[in-house]
């Protein structure tokens, strides 16, 4: 085994957050290896709808700075869309007014009350990044080894395996989190998802309904239209169901009635690790290791992960000279 230096750094976890903050550590200078269980194409943020929006994730007194902080990177990503694979689309936030949202709501350039011809009920208008998520997680590792970091499959059953690696973890595990901190906090919200063939729609919306684990939302993206969604809490099914998929291309098809006749290409389920508030924190261990957590971001993981990996980057400190 390679002797540990100064600067190691073992992330744990390959998905959207793993991946960003190794990415931003490496290129600060510290050599970085990520241990993930699966490959890139089989985390749980490549099934994610890939929409920019602060959704199901707490505490909302930090959320804001670190949703802007990646708005920012993903308008500056958008240049390259075919590259990266990120966009910015049009689109409506149905059940949803400005007096709903935080203080970060007025710095979203251009969101506004939609109009009666955009959207029939109360909603907000809006140009969010929209993300096709396999093709910016393989954007993501190829930017993250062109820094001189690694990813390698492994399942990790203790946290102390990585520590006895490297002087500095991170743990970016999400529901993995459960049983390797471990930290029961965290919990299963599971979403199912439908793609069909774009019959030519160009515009996303979302309408959730907080008064059931449902919502409704459709987004373009080049692979299909991604219908949704359901958000059952502390199920752990991977398999998905066809009555709820059938509801849920009912539901879209109220509101774009073209989308009846799609042809179905994909079933996807995917588990939001949701938590009261997400752990970003330092921790130092017996004999001066650093462990830092950045988990439980809910279904808003791409949506603050540059903000919270520049956050978690901090936490571990400079690379020694």
């Amino acid at each position: 085994m390679e002797r540990a230096r100064s600067g190691d750094v073992i992330v744990v976890g390959g998905g959207v957050i793993g991946l960003t903050t190794a990415v931003v550590l490496a290129e600060a200078g510290r050599r970085v290896r990520v241990w993930a269980r699966d490959p890139v194409g089989r985390t749980t943020s490549a099934v994610a709808g890939g929409l920019w929006w602060p959704y199901r994730i707490e505490p909302e007194a930090l959320v804001g700075a670190w949703s802007l902080r990646s708005f920012a990177v993903y308008e500056e990503l958008a240049a390259r869309p075919d590259e990266t694979g990120v966009r910015m689309v049009e689109g409506v936030q149905g059940e949803t007014r400005l007096d709903d949202l935080g203080p970060w709501a007025a710095h979203v350039p251009g969101l506004r009350a939609a109009t009666a011809d955009e959207y029939a009920g109360t909603g907000l208008w809006a140009r969010l990044p929209l993300i096709d998520m396999p093709v910016y997680l393989r954007w993501l590792q190829e930017r993250l080894v062109a820094a001189g970091g690694t990813v390698e499959e492994r399942v990790v059953h203790d946290l102390g395996e990585a520590g006895a690696e490297a002087p500095v973890v991170v743990n970016c595990t999400g529901l993995g989190a459960r049983d390797l901190v471990p930290d029961r906090a965290v919990r299963p919200v599971r979403g199912q998802l439908v793609v069909v063939e774009n019959p030519g729609i160009r515009t996303w919306l979302t309408s959730v309904d907080h008064t059931a684990a449902k919502s409704t939302y459709f987004m373009p993206q080049p692979g299909g239209l991604i219908l949704g969604g359901t958000a059952d809490e502390d199920d752990w099914s991977l398999t998905p169901d066809p009555r709820v998929a059938e509801e849920i291309v009912r539901r879209c098809a109220a509101v774009r009635p073209e989308i009846a006749g799609a042809r179905v290409l994909d079933h996807r389920v995917g588990l939001r690790p949701v938590r009261t508030a997400v752990r970003l924190e330092r921790e130092v261990l017996p004999g001066g290791r650093v462990l830092v957590h950045n988990y439980g971001h809910g279904g808003a993981g791409v949506t603050v992960a540059w903000g919270c990996a520049r956050e978690a980057a901090e936490l571990v400190g400079p690379a020694a000279s």
